[in-house]
């Protein structure tokens, strides 16, 4: 570290920004940790009710509160009426503010506070006011007996989007995640190609439904708000929060240890956050909102719904010429957000003239915006359903169709891949799935009062990496069987993904201590900032800022030893010297110096008779106590102790650079599925899938395939089951609770099976890893209907596939 650095920073800190292919140190490590299976090292806690959620966090004279939420779907709100509680015991207050109050959830990322305001009302359930009171039973009773009087224009209100597709509008490129595209002449080429498919495909609203309810715990100390929440991005969300009640970085706190799901729902905040903050800071005492199931699916976040045109056009032989992807999707007004359908689509297969379009309807529905995969789960059902049955069309195996139509480049930007194993990915999955025994005849194989089918689909999601930053500290711990420990922090959150136990073992491998030697911090704004849970960018943003961290200390404690930080090996507390060092130019200058230095000063020293190791060099270099030529090994343990405090600490800090730019990133994969449909009632059963997945170096195994299960499950839904459901007359939505929103339960999940397939980036970061857990969920859904169609011959275009679209198509 430099002067400068030393004056500068209070800490050293190892950055690296990706603009060049590095190389990782886990293929050097002596423990080997990552990758390894190991089970959840929160998990324990989790099933023993030791994992304290937002909720569950005790503060002396908390107060509940209850959201109010607006029964119109368009108007204003005239009048609280706060007397109608006046016989209700333990209501301590109705609070609202017109002008704080959220109209809606804030997308993820987003530094500014979402749109806010009570007064006006742009959907059925926005919130507009919250009762507190001593106890939730209390202010559950204020909530539901709060008269509210309105100007009601639901009559003016946009709540039919077929009939409001007339007056679609371009979208804001500059705030979506994609971008309109177009290269030659998509509609000349449909024309002019020699097989052609043109199709419009229908995907509704989903919610992310997780399991733990959105929810905040809001207490002030002195003028510093604190917050516990249920959000997956601290850092962003803390920024909204700031801008949201006008307060400055020191004044906002949010603290989220464990989050019970996201699914992108909880990306940004949500309107009960700045409620509790507001009826706190009224109250004097810490106030807590738990939204019910309800108010999650009426006033946070949905998947909207969309339409979307694909058309291809390829020659006899199924290579395509031409793609076109067009979508409408819709959102509330003045909100920017558009689902990205295409993203995929611009690369997947190859294709001279290409088109992806993107319009939005404005509608006074809840908002509309990223839920897991967002993109590529309901835009690769179009796509690959597409390719199904240009497969069908051309009598082509539609893993051959793939194949032929495998680009050698990006043909959207015309760079390279920085790695692509989407061929690999449906041959290892169409092999252990029994591919090549299939029936490719549709309506051919009944079992029983069964059909059955199989169908399969491609899967790819972009892989990103985000700004992030994390900390590392070696200190002496004597609890520890080593003596020492390592502690971990950064802000970044642990949805369930595991975040808890795969940077752990990070750490832990780069540090060469045992898993239980690692104190991991997460889930808290006070810690460096990291990119949060999201976009699938997590692990790899997160972890390599504790990477980063861990390699800073590694490098520190060389030099501390006299070695380089190629001949270091950190193991079991251990630490050694590995391998032997080519000098580079510089410092083989340096050590030549060195010794002539030296040589000079003993020269001296006898002839003047005076010793300079006596006087001018009083301090023996700190490298020169280990001597490792004749001394395998030295504890870990006893060079932390010899630092002042008996601790070290680095930061980790990665960016991303040109890799993004000069070369395409995405995880591959394949999804396989067997399906029984019952030839009189139509119902579906799905019998078992087969996913095959590449997303780089995998760093634990077990909780890689439980994301890939979870992405499987996802495709179930979206298949089969998950809509939400508005009613078109007055706004409100329909079923907005687990009884009527139907997601997959263990009765309507088969085994599932999940290959991952080997794979090195370097271009990626310097784990060499890629988001895997929305890659699952891409194409499942599409591999489901394709395996219908196939069972029965029926396509259906208009999602989900529910019984009465099948029914009056079935075969005799």
């Amino acid at each position: 570290m430099s002067l400068f650095e030393s004056i500068t920073q209070s800490e050293p800190t190892k950055k690296m920004t990706m603009d060049e292919p590095v190389e990782s140190l886990f293929s050097k490590t002596a423990s080997k940790l990552v990758g390894k299976p190991i089970n959840r090292i929160d998990g324990s806690l989790k099933v023993s009710g030791q994992a304290h959620y937002s909720a569950e966090i005790h503060l002396d004279n908390k107060a509940y509160g209850v959201l109010v939420g607006a029964t119109i779907a368009k108007g204003q709100v005239e009048n609280i009426d706060s007397s109608s509680l006046d016989g209700i015991p333990n209501i301590i207050k109705v609070v609202t503010d017109p002008k704080h109050f959220l109209r809606n959830s804030q997308q993820g990322g987003l530094k500014k506070a979402p749109k806010q305001g009570a007064t006006d009302i742009f959907y059925h359930g926005q919130p507009i006011a919250v009762v507190i009171a001593e106890t939730f039973e209390a202010a559950t009773e204020g909530a539901k007996a709060l008269k509210v009087s309105y100007k009601d224009e639901t009559d003016q209100a946009a709540l039919n989007f077929t009939k409001e597709l007339s007056n679609a509008h371009a979208v804001d490129e500059k705030k979506g995640s994609d971008k309109n595209y177009v290269q030659g002449d998509p509609e000349q080429g449909l024309a002019d190609a020699e097989v052609t498919l043109d199709r419009f495909y229908h995907t509704p609203s989903q919610n992310s439904s997780a399991m733990e309810p959105h929810v905040t715990l809001a207490h002030w100390e002195d003028d510093k708000l604190i917050l516990y929440t249920a959000n997956q991005m601290l850092a962003s969300c803390k920024q909204q929060v700031m801008d949201a009640l006008n307060l400055n970085k020191d004044q906002v706190q949010l603290i989220a240890h464990y989050v019970g799901g996201g699914f992108g729902s909880k990306l940004g905040i949500a309107p009960e956050s700045i409620a509790a903050a507001i009826a706190s800071k009224e109250l004097g005492r810490p106030v807590l909102i738990t939204m019910t199931r309800p108010q999650v699916m009426e006033a946070t976040v949905r998947r909207s719904n969309t339409r979307q045109r694909i058309a291809i056009g390829c020659d006899k032989d199924g290579v395509i010429d031409t793609l076109i992807h067009d979508t409408v999707s819709s959102n509330l007004p003045g909100e920017a957000f558009f689902e990205p359908t295409a993203l995929s689509t611009h690369y997947l297969y190859r294709g001279k003239n290409r088109r992806v379009n993107y319009e939005m309807v404005d509608m006074n529905q809840v908002l509309s915006g990223s839920m897991r995969a967002p993109g590529e789960a309901v835009g690769m059902i179009a796509v690959e359903c597409a390719m199904d049955e240009l497969a069908s069309q051309l009598d082509i195996d539609p893993i051959e169709l793939r194949r032929r139509n495998e680009p050698e480049k990006d043909p959207s930007k015309d760079i390279p891949f920085s790695s692509r194993q989407l061929i690999a990915c449906m041959e290892q999955g169409a092999e252990q799935f029994g591919w090549s025994q299939r029936n490719a005849k549709p309506a051919s194989q009944l079992e029983g009062d069964w059909w059955i089918g199989t169908g399969m689909a491609a899967a790819a999601r972009g892989n990103q990496l985000q700004p992030s930053e994390a900390r590392a500290t070696l200190q002496i711990d004597k609890s520890k069987a080593l003596g020492v420990k390592a502690v971990i922090e950064t802000d970044m959150t642990d949805i369930g993904t595991g975040s808890y136990t795969v940077f752990s073992q990070v750490a832990a491998d780069l540090l060469g201590l045992p898993i239980d030697h690692i104190e991991m911090k997460l889930g808290d704004s006070a810690l460096p900032p990291a990119s949060g849970s999201g976009g699938s960018w997590g692990a790899a943003s997160a972890g390599s800022g504790v990477y980063l961290a861990c390699e800073q200390l590694r490098e520190m404690l060389a030099e501390k030893v006299g070695l380089y930080p190629d001949t270091i090996q950190l193991d079991n507390g251990q630490i050694k010297q590995v391998g032997k060092h080519d000098l580079t130019a510089v410092e083989a200058a340096k050590e030549n110096g060195q010794a002539f230095a030296d040589s000079t000063i003993d020269k001296i020293s006898e002839t003047i008779g005076v010793s300079f190791s006596e006087n001018v060099l009083e301090e023996q270099s700190e490298s020169e106590k280990y001597d490792f030529d004749n001394i395998e090994s030295y504890a870990l343990a006893d060079v932390v102790a010899s630092y002042d405090k008996q601790k070290i600490s680095a930061k980790g800090q990665i960016k991303p650079g040109k890799n993004g730019k000069k070369y395409r990133q995405s995880s591959f994969g394949a999804n396989f599925a067997e399906v029984a449909v019952h030839k009189v009632t139509g119902e579906i059963r799905v019998k078992r899938m087969t996913g095959a997945f590449a997303a780089g170096r995998i760093l634990n195994h077990k909780t890689a395939t439980s994301q890939c299960y979870g992405g499987m499950v996802f495709g179930i839904g979206s298949a089969l089951m998950e809509e939400v459901i508005h009613d078109k007359r007055d706004g409100r939505l329909c079923n907005h609770d687990l009884a009527e929103y139907h997601v997959p339960v263990n009765a309507d999940v088969p085994q599932l099976d999940v290959i991952l397939v080997e794979e090195d980036d370097p271009y990626t970061n310097p784990m060499h890893i890629k988001g895997i857990g929305e890659t699952a969920i891409a194409g499942a859904a599409a591999a489901i209907a394709n395996a219908v169609y196939n069972a029965v011959g029926v396509r259906v275009y208009d999602f989900p596939i529910t019984l009465d679209k099948l029914l009056y198509e079935m075969p005799e």
